[in-house]
């Protein structure tokens, strides 16, 4: 005769694959008694740019949830736990500490709803179960693990890391990551028997710098104050969390990280501002396609970019290399509801000035509303941020982290200008290129930035030397 033991088995917040190392619970569909069944989903949660249902990877009953709707939780933290039966007379027995690696049956993975689960068998070593036997439980809450020192790589599949279990990996890829930042207990393997490679540790770091934003200005849209927490004798305070805590983590990181220089150039831009106008009245790059000097600004940095490749790169410091991009991925800076976020089109310096326009206004709008993706904002390579529209002349803008080059445009005023021998008004605006001096010297910089200024000045020369 078999009698039903039942076993507590925890469910922790899982990396949601979007860069950040924590999530907002919205709702609970579940309740302390409900029974659930593998792939159920019980909660949804919210990252700085996206909401996600979590399923439960397993059957049982709801002891407790630890924590309330709206709470912050940090990625690794138990937030349910539920008794799970078992046939027999005791729990099945907990795995050896240094048990040997063995061939690995595949296995039911949790797995966000949207994403789809990882292919292949691999080896791996025997888990370590923390599951105990128990009659009623009284389960108290786990306390909190402290989020990685950087946002984790977005993964298709999330696995619970077992506590205290260290991760696979050579001596060279653990010093990688030590340089990096990077905690490899976030990084997910795919070398041979779980092994973290060198290759996954620097998809992690590409995912975090695509996650990140650069400097404080933001752009396109206006920025949304943060909700206030409390008030009391004049202060306000403001939660540090989501959007805003990745920001300043790879703001931190990018300063401490990357030699910043920033040079400067003043430009005539009347001939550019009298152009926007003729595209707009004309409606030659379409008729709902919007026009702007972005869009020209955009163009001239690509046009630079095409006659000075070098400076369309990224450091390896694993490989001590220097890596040059073969495409262009035109990060526009901008300010959303959630805050500063990133994102980038895709091959920029492959688009016709109408395919430019298209897609700067698409991703715009999309940002505006809220609904940029993750992949939007992986893989930039070089940066625009739009600091004219809020009247600011110039700044020092910060580099978004993995790229070599960030370009600041500033407010276009009407000045005093030397034009043609005589002291004329003459529409004016300031650029300031800040770029990483590992990568770019002072020559290359000053090349880019004068080939973006003198294609402003006098934008036919887009033709002929596009």
């Amino acid at each position: 005769m078999t009698t039903e033991v039942r076993s507590l088995r925890e469910f922790k917040m899982p990396d949601v694959g979007e860069g950040l190392t924590e999530a907002e619970i919205l709702s609970w569909y579940v309740k302390p008694g409900d029974t659930v069944t593998d792939g159920q989903v019980v909660c949804e949660v919210e990252t700085a740019k996206a909401a996600v249902e979590l399923p439960i990877p397993f059957n049982g009953v709801v002891e407790q949830l630890f924590f309330p709707e709206g709470a912050t939780v940090d990625v690794g933290t138990v937030i349910i736990a539920v008794a799970v039966a078992r046939e027999g007379g005791a729990p099945a027995p907990a795995a050896p500490a240094a048990a040997p690696a063995e061939p690995a049956e595949p296995e039911r993975r949790e797995v966000l709803v949207g994403y789809g689960p990882r292919t292949g068998v691999t080896q791996r070593r025997a888990r370590r179960t923390t599951t105990t036997t128990v009659v009623k439980p009284a389960p108290t809450p786990a306390a909190p693990v402290a989020p990685a020192p950087a946002p984790v790589a977005p993964a298709p599949v999330v696995a619970e890391q077992p506590a205290g279990e260290r991760p696979l990996a050579k001596p060279p890829v653990r010093k990688l990551a030590k340089d990096l930042g990077i905690d490899l207990r976030a990084v997910t393997p795919t070398g041979r028997d779980g092994v973290i490679t060198r290759e996954d540790v620097h998809a992690h770091a590409s995912a975090v710098a695509a996650a990140a934003a650069p400097a404080a200005e933001p752009v396109v849209a206006e920025t949304v104050e943060a909700p206030v927490l409390v008030q009391a004798a004049g202060d306000v305070r403001v939660p540090i969390k989501g959007v805003r805590k990745a920001t300043a983590q790879a703001m931190v990181a990018s300063a401490f990280t990357a030699p910043h220089v920033t040079e400067f150039v003043q430009v005539d831009v009347t001939r550019t501002m009298k152009l926007v106008r003729n595209l707009k009245e004309s409606g030659e790059l379409g008729r709902d396609v919007r026009v702007s000097p972005l869009l020209l600004v955009a163009k001239a940095l690509l046009v630079a970019i095409k006659r000075h490749p070098e400076i369309n790169a990224q450091w390896d410091e694993a490989a001590q290399e220097i890596v040059i991009k073969g495409q262009v991925n035109l990060g526009i800076a901008a300010a959303t509801p959630r805050g500063l976020i990133v994102p980038n089109i895709k091959d920029a310096g492959g688009k016709t000035l109408a395919g430019l326009a298209t897609s700067l206004g698409e991703l715009i709008e999309t940002a505006r509303q809220g609904k940029t993706s993750p992949g939007d904002m992986q893989g930039g390579t070089v940066t625009i941020t739009n600091v004219g529209v809020f009247g600011v002349d110039t700044g020092t803008p910060i580099l978004n982290p993995g790229e070599a080059a960030i370009l600041a445009f500033g407010a276009v005023r009407e000045l005093p200008w030397v034009h043609k021998g005589k002291v004329v008004p003459r529409q004016v605006t300031t650029l300031a290129l800040s770029f990483d001096h590992r990568l770019v010297d002072g020559e290359l910089g000053s090349k880019v930035l004068a080939d973006v200024a003198a294609l402003l000045e006098r934008p036919k020369r887009l033709i002929t030397w596009g």
